[in-house]
């Protein structure tokens, strides 16, 4: 005999046909099939909902991508004053450089009176200044070191002159190299574009010589490098982060050309960037050291969660962001995150005091 449905008593289920038991089970089933079906649509339905309305409030999306119909923050209320700076605030435009930094000086003198015309002579104790800073013509400084081969009068040895200490072996001197290195880094310029620049500068060099003074510039930095990387690796918070960037084959580990990432740990004392191929735990525990014993924070990257769970800060930027997409929900959702939202608020105004 089959188990009655809940609801119906079993000396009622007893006394009903067996045609009429297995259309009520039958239609138990389906209504039970249809309501798995139903939960997870329903599930699937919010999740869609959700991604479209992600924008760079309540994800990681940039600003960029939220198109012209995303509402932008209201902004608070102006007061009723004019534009600009008020009466009696003091004005921030350029100021004058000192006169120990002034190159040259041109006086000027008025001819005559700008009313009746009568000539005038004499020196204003206060004149007006004007400054314009301009940058000199520039053209390269090109040095030739002849290095003289003289023969011994008395034992007939040739012996050739050496450059001095102070003179670079290589082709470029070192505010030309130093150069290079900025513009491939901290601006940062392709080896292309780099040359265009130079080329401007009046400097003929190939592709290869600005690469070859990137790859010394890097020798001569490795060990400022290392210690930088030791000194970070010993603060008590360090901020963590990777993103993808474009990696060439300079080294000779990289014959596929495969896109690489930069790593990137900023500290009170030290920034430090690495760049490598992988986006592994193997990758972030070469940039932290297997030693380090401070705070990381990070955006939750799983190749973090080898480090002990007091040692993970999540950006309160990201949490932030999650949060609203969760007060966004519909239901019971959108309440609790809306109290986060008020803890978070809450926490940062303690903070700051």
């Amino acid at each position: 005999m089959s188990t009655p449905p809940s609801g119906i008593s079993e000396a009622a289920w007893v006394s009903w046909p067996a045609g009429a038991q297995e259309l009520i089970l039958s239609q138990q089933e389906e209504i039970e099939e249809l309501r798995v079906k139903l939960t997870a649509l329903a599930t699937e339905l919010a999740q869609l909902r959700e991604r479209i309305g992600r924008s760079s409030r309540n994800s990681s999306k940039p600003p960029s991508s939220d198109g012209p119909g995303f509402k932008p923050p209201e902004r608070r209320k102006g007061s009723d004053r004019k534009r600009g700076g008020q009466p009696g605030h003091p004005g921030s435009g350029p100021q004058l450089l000192p006169i120990e930094r002034v190159d040259e000086v041109v006086e000027h003198h008025p001819q005559a009176c700008r009313r009746c015309g009568q000539l005038l002579d004499g020196v204003d104790p206060e004149p007006l200044r004007h400054q314009v800073i301009e940058i000199p013509p520039i053209t390269p400084l090109v040095i030739e070191h002849r290095l003289h081969r003289l023969v011994c009068p008395c034992c007939s040895t040739s012996t050739c002159a050496t450059l001095p200490a102070d003179v670079e072996a290589a082709r470029y001197g070192p505010r030309l190299s130093t150069l290079v290195g900025l513009l491939g880094s901290a601006l940062p310029l392709s080896i292309s574009k780099t040359q265009e620049l130079l080329h401007h500068l009046g400097v003929v060099i190939s592709r290869a010589g600005i690469a070859g003074i990137r790859q010394r510039l890097s020798a001569t930095l490795a060990q400022p490098m290392a210690e930088a990387l030791a000194a970070a690796r010993q603060q008590p918070v360090a901020y963590v982060d990777e993103t993808g960037a474009p990696t060439g084959n300079a080294d000779g580990n990289n014959p596929a050309g495969r896109r690489g990432w930069h790593w990137v740990m900023v500290t009170p004392v030290a920034t430090v960037f690495l760049q490598g191929l992988s986006r592994s735990i193997a990758a972030a525990m070469e940039l932290l050291g297997n030693a380090f014993g401070g705070i990381v924070v990070n955006d939750r990257f799983s190749a973090h969660n080898h480090l002990p769970l007091e040692q993970r800060q999540p950006c309160w930027a990201h949490l932030i962001r999650d949060l609203t997409a969760i007060a966004q929900r519909p239901g019971a959702s959108a309440e609790f995150g809306a109290e986060l939202l008020d803890l978070q608020q809450q926490l940062f105004a303690q903070w700051h005091r």
